[in-house]
């Protein structure tokens, strides 16, 4: 086997087992599957870690883990599969940014691991193994890179901002001497 095959062999086993990772995470947060909460599920959990409207939270999260995932594995739109599902899980290390780094304390290493895997893949591409291969790339252009990460990037910014200031909001609203500022975080994550 040489060098060429080995790479795309190695790509074809990466993007097969993050995509499905990725796409059982989605389809948890949207049909419930594996043990998840489903849409309804989700939509609260996300209203209550300060992401509003949470079924919209929801949503977006679901599809860009469980449509990043498929596209991963399939090797199709690679650069916009890549971002979708590392713009998710931007998301879902903001969740646990709180928590610290490790995931025993429930914090953001494994939503890093998987967002910066993603990321590495939508930049490299999907190898000869690939729908991508096999349309001759026109779902992959090099501009697409670029485009899907920057439109990733700032969509993922948006909505950690927003939580932010809402968070922000709230916080100074528990202050205002109604006795409510120590709980106001919750139980996030």
């Amino acid at each position: 086997m040489n060098a060429i095959n080995r790479r795309d062999l190695g790509l074809l086993v990466l993007r097969v087992g993050t995509g499905a990772v990725l796409a059982a995470h989605g389809t948890q947060k949207l049909l419930g599957w594996f043990g998840g909460g489903g849409l309804e599920g989700t939509s609260k959990a996300m209203e209550a870690m300060g992401f509003r409207p949470g079924r919209r939270s929801a949503v977006a999260a679901g599809l860009g883990e469980a449509g990043g995932g498929a596209l991963l594995m399939l090797g199709f739109a690679t650069p916009a599969a890549g971002a979708a599902a590392a713009g998710a899980m931007a998301g879902a290390v903001a969740v646990h940014a709180p928590a610290g780094f490790f995931n025993q304390s429930g914090g953001f290493e494994y939503p890093a691991f998987l967002g910066f895997t993603a990321a590495a893949i939508g930049v490299t591409g999907a190898g000869r193994y690939s729908v991508d291969h096999a349309t001759r790339h026109r779902f992959d252009q090099p501009w697409t890179v670029a485009a899907a990460f920057v439109v990733s990037a700032l969509s993922a910014a948006a909505v950690v901002g927003k939580r932010a200031m809402e968070q922000g909001a709230e916080a100074a609203e528990a202050g205002d001497g109604s006795g409510g500022g120590a709980g106001a975080t919750g139980g996030a994550a």
